[in-house]
């Protein structure tokens, strides 16, 4: 398994565009009233739809399924198109499932960047906002009902790999979620009705106006 698979294993929430949010209070307590109330009971399902945008690739890469909390430091993802996979984090490791292939398993002590993305996912689907500031520096911008998350990896080695998520939503949803690499490369996973309007060959800009014009 690559490295850039391993660290979209755990891709799971949604985005609208920055620049139309309020800046970054320096008071997190507000930051800490949201997360509280992402709370959901497990298991948490939701249909997804993730775009890569790649240097590598000539067009995006665009894979759709179900991403699920099962409870505690279990998660699972689930791709349908454009092939089959299950990815599942459990007891300290990592399984991957394909059709017709022998499923592959490496343990989180192989892989600390998953372990804090693992930390930061479970405390934003459990809303606790202790755990998540445990690994990033989180910061949260307002425009009326609209919110967004950045968080950004509190370790060095992380840094080096990841350099922000940014979180999106509307009240208590979540709704888009992007991935920043440090070497340029982002991912943009639509979650719920959203993941519907995924465009087959999308375009960046494209999809932070469509989680933009969702909210």
């Amino acid at each position: 398994m690559t490295s850039g698979k391993k660290r979209f294993l755990l891709t799971s929430l949604l985005l609208l565009p920055l620049a139309c949010l309020a800046a970054p209070t320096p008071d997190n307590t507000d930051a800490r009233a949201l997360v509280a109330s992402l709370k959901r009971p497990a298991p948490a399902r939701t249909p997804f739809a993730e775009a890569r945008f790649m240097k590598v690739l000539d067009k995006p890469l665009v894979v759709s399924g179900e991403l699920s909390w099962l409870g505690g430091d279990r998660l699972e993802r689930r791709v349908d198109k454009p092939a089959k996979e299950v990815s599942t984090i459990a007891d300290g490791e990592v399984t991957q499932e394909r059709d017709g292939r022998k499923p592959r398993t490496f343990s989180l002590k192989r892989a600390p960047q998953l372990k804090i993305l693992l930390d930061s996912f479970v405390a934003l689907l459990g809303g606790d906002a202790s755990r998540l500031d445990d690994s990033f520096d989180v910061h949260l911008g307002r425009d009326a009902d609209r919110w967004a998350l950045t968080l950004t990896p509190r370790d060095a080695r992380l840094v080096k790999q990841i350099a922000s998520i940014q979180v999106y939503g509307s009240g208590n949803q979540p709704r888009c979620m992007r991935m920043n690499e440090a070497d340029g490369d982002t991912s943009i996973d639509m979650l719920g009705e959203l993941a519907t309007h995924m465009p087959a060959e999308p375009k960046l800009e494209a999809v932070i106006a469509q989680c933009g014009g969702a909210m």
